[in-house]
């Protein structure tokens, strides 16, 4: 065996030269046979030795979707494509030597398909290292005969690593070989993202529209959204700012409620201040800060977390899995022996990783949650129903039950009516609130985790790095999960002797009609213990040069009443099994703004900027960074810091 392969491997690289007086003799009868055949009507023969383009592409798509359970075959099959290659091609102008059918065993330490005599890579070959030995038998007779295709640069096939445990049909790894472009793992996905975004806030009329009336928000998934993009070296999708959302992303030092919990009413406390608009000193800003009870972590009650989690293809990135798995263990160290904790994965269909567990039991928890693997579609809607049922088993009078959906929001399986979704877990959120959480970009469906989030009563965040992980699983975990207020609305009666015109910086998506303010049958949003929210008015005063409507000219007089009140602020809110809300009025005056109220307006300026407000007159990217500078106060986790170098790359890229 090994004497012919020698003899095969002289052969190869020292062909025998061709005979003149034989090779004229050939041409000049293929050239009367040439003449002879002119005017036949026979179609010319294909030529099997130079497929197209298409054939070769079918052939890697071929190979891309093999699974791991034929890998060795395609191996193999490679090793045999890339011998015929060999053997055919040097010898296109020379006899083909006969050659004698042999088993090859492809070299270990070197790359099938590599010249023997420069290293380089045929083009149009896929370069591949041999796993190991594995006889091919290779004949003339059969051998494909391949002519070089152009092609890109080769790359060496990515390393696989070994999966944790046996994986079903639906989860198996396929076998990806790289060849420049057509690697799917190389290709940027196809973006299809979608977000929750509404037309920006017009400017309204006082006299015509005095009161503004929305639900309030503390969800802060956009600002991480802005932050991806932005880190990745892109402005992002002006869809994915809302404003409101980058304010409320910071902690402020905001005073928290002094009394005893008891009606509900005291379950958070109202701050006002008002100052002039950085981007337009004739107008001004109104400040209205919310600060939520603080928690007692320590009288908490148990509680049963339900973690959900989509484990479909789309989640087989960095960004997403391995991140969520890493996150989520961040998150298990701030549970008590007394917590319950069960896993529920999705991907093709549904199923129980983790039964209810004490959450004193990690290592189990954990063991679950490192098994887990990407693979399958998203049937998104069969995974919340059977986390809902489990939710329902843990209840326990006394006791806290919630389900946390960690995904990247590709609901693609079992979700025809997404209104309907919503209406399901709508219904649902008696038996546990419903928080979401996102992970990684190009599918990211950033409007139906909002929406999924709305109508569960909890919040919507999204995870970009394990930094934020700290931020939403760690320091906010007690309040995102222990809600002290639900249904909370805020309206706002603005008097139209000291405000002619108003407008409202954000909450798009939450506006409320004035009717359903003393509706407690509309839903709204909820306040988690020690949460803060801060809504941003800009006001003009009937005398400003900065009036953007002219009065009308059969209009009413304006009313006179109110003294030195710009407006009036009404709040409804229901105690957590409340079904009744209670009221609370304070009147808005004009009071100092804090520090903390001027770094939440260059804020409120940063989200403007991305979406090319037309408000904000010749204010750019200079102000912003020197206002957020100016204002950042304390600072302990950096967080404000991080603001101005987004900022200052923002800047950056949009003179691009």
């Amino acid at each position: 065996m090994t004497d012919d392969f020698k003899d095969l491997r002289d052969a190869l690289r020292s062909p025998p030269a061709p005979d003149p007086a034989a090779r004229a003799k050939a041409v000049a009868l293929a050239m009367k046979n040439f003449d002879a055949l002119q005017g036949s009507p026979a179609p010319p023969r294909p030529t099997p030795d130079r497929p197209s383009r298409t054939a070769l592409n079918g052939v890697r798509a071929m190979l891309r979707t093999l699974t791991s359970r034929p890998a060795l075959a395609a191996t193999t099959s490679v090793a045999a494509l890339c011998v015929g290659l060999i053997v055919t091609l040097p010898m296109l102008d020379a006899p083909l030597p006969v050659i004698p059918a042999v088993n090859v065993a492809p070299e270990p330490d070197r790359l099938l398909g590599e010249s023997e005599t420069t290293g380089a890579m045929p083009d149009g070959l896929v370069q591949e290292r041999a796993e190991a030995p594995q006889p091919t038998a290779v004949a003339p007779s059969t051998a494909p005969a391949l002519a070089p295709a152009p092609a890109p640069a080769m790359t060496k096939r990515q390393a696989v690593a070994p999966a944790t445990r046996p994986l079903a049909d639906a989860e198996a790894h396929a076998v990806i070989i790289s060849n420049g472009t057509d690697d799917p793992a190389m290709q940027p996905a196809d973006i299809t993202e979608e977000f929750a975004t509404a037309a920006p806030n017009p400017v309204s009329i006082t006299a015509e529209q005095p009161v503004s009336t929305f639900s309030i928000d503390v969800d802060t998934a956009s600002y991480s959204v802005v932050r991806s993009s932005l880190n990745a070296g892109q402005l992002p999708d002006p869809a994915a700012v809302r404003v409101e959302e980058m304010i409320n992303y910071f902690p402020y030092a905001y005073p928290a409620p002094e009394s005893a919990p008891g009606s509900g009413t005291e379950a958070f406390r109202a701050t006002i201040g008002t100052m002039p608009t950085p981007w337009n000193p004739d107008t001004r800003l109104v400040h209205i800060a919310l600060q939520g009870r603080l928690p007692a972590i320590a009288d908490r009650p148990p509680l049963n977390l339900v973690f959900l989690i989509d484990t479909s293809g789309s989640m087989n990135e960095p960004n997403k899995l391995p991140l969520l798995k890493a996150s989520l263990r961040l998150m298990l160290g701030q549970l008590r022996p007394e917590d319950q904790v069960a896993i529920v994965a999705y991907a093709g269909s549904a199923g129980t990783v983790l039964p209810p567990t004490a959450a004193s039991e990690q290592g189990v928890i954990l063991t679950a949650l490192d098994d887990l693997a990407a693979g399958g579609s998203t049937a998104g809607a069969e995974g919340l129903a059977l986390a809902y049922q489990v939710a329902q088993t843990m209840a326990v009078d006394g006791e806290v039950s919630r389900i946390l959906l960690a995904t990247d929001g590709d609901f693609n399986v079992g979700v025809s009516d997404p209104e309907g979704l919503e209406a399901y877990v709508a219904r649902n959120r008696d038996t546990a609130y419903l928080s979401v959480i996102g992970f990684g970009r190009g599918n990211l469906d950033d409007a139906v985790m909002q929406s999924l989030a709305q109508s569960g009563n909890g919040t919507a965040a999204y995870i970009d790095t394990l930094n934020e992980a700290q931020k939403v699983l760690v320091d906010h975990l007690t309040g995102a999960l222990f809600p002290i207020a639900n249904d909370v609305k805020i309206q706002i009666e603005w008097n139209p002797a000291q405000v002619a015109e108003y407008r409202l910086i954000g909450y798009e998506t939450r506006a409320l009609a004035r009717e359903d303010f003393n509706n407690d049958r509309i839903d709204a949003g909820e306040i988690g213990a020690g949460h803060q929210v801060t809504a941003i008015y800009e006001v003009t005063a009937p005398d400003s040069p900065a009036l953007r409507n002219d009065p009308l000219r059969y209009g009413t007089a304006a009313a006179t009443t109110g003294g030195d009140e710009l407006g009036f602020l009404r709040l409804r809110s229901k105690a957590p099994g409340a079904d009744a809300s209670t009221l609370t009025e304070t009147p808005i005056r004009a009071t100092a703004a804090t520090e903390d109220a001027r770094f939440a307006a260059a804020i409120a300026g940063f989200g403007q900027l991305l979406t090319g407000s037309v408000y904000l007159n010749d204010w750019g990217w200079d102000q912003a960074i020197a206002m957020a500078t100016e204002s950042r106060g304390a600072d302990p986790f950096g967080y404000r810091a991080e603001a101005v170098s987004l900022m200052r790359l923002a800047q950056s890229l949009s003179v691009q």
